[in-house]
């Protein structure tokens, strides 16, 4: 039992101080991204690849969500005076406006999101292309 528990504990030391420094000296490429090029995967960074989809699937959720505001409108305009079936056309819509308001959010969220941690992991500003200034903590 003391075995075993002496070789976790000098495992986890090896694989905490010694692995990452050897791992870094390798190259300049501290985050992998150029390491899809060289699998044939793509030379795509993967985070401007994971912005692009959460753009895409929030961009068709919008779609949706004013496809449901138009159909909201459209049983509204033809329930004849019907009661129940204004009251149902004003929860879709309604229901839909949240939606798009909540899509919105997400959207302008994951935008900030994606482009402060490109910025931070690169020192490139994500919409000029300029590289930033980095200030030196003390």
């Amino acid at each position: 039992m003391k075995k075993a528990c002496l070789f976790a504990c000098a495992f986890l030391f090896f694989s905490f101080t010694v692995l990452p420094t050897a791992t870094q000296a390798q190259g300049a490429d501290p985050l992998g991204v150029r390491h899809g090029a060289r699998s044939g995967l793509g030379a795509k960074d993967i985070r401007t690849t994971t912005a692009e989809i959460i753009n895409v699937a929030l961009g068709l959720l919008g779609i949706v969500a004013l496809i449901l505001i138009v159909y909201a409108g459209f049983m509204w305009m033809t329930s004849g005076g019907n009661d129940d079936q204004v009251a149902k056309a004003k929860k879709v819509l309604f229901s839909s406006v949240i939606g798009l308001a909540l899509i919105l959010s997400a959207y302008s969220i994951s935008r900030f999101v994606t482009t402060q941690l490109y910025s931070a992991t690169t020192g490139i500003d994500y919409e000029t292309g300029v590289e930033t200034e980095r200030v030196d903590q003390q």
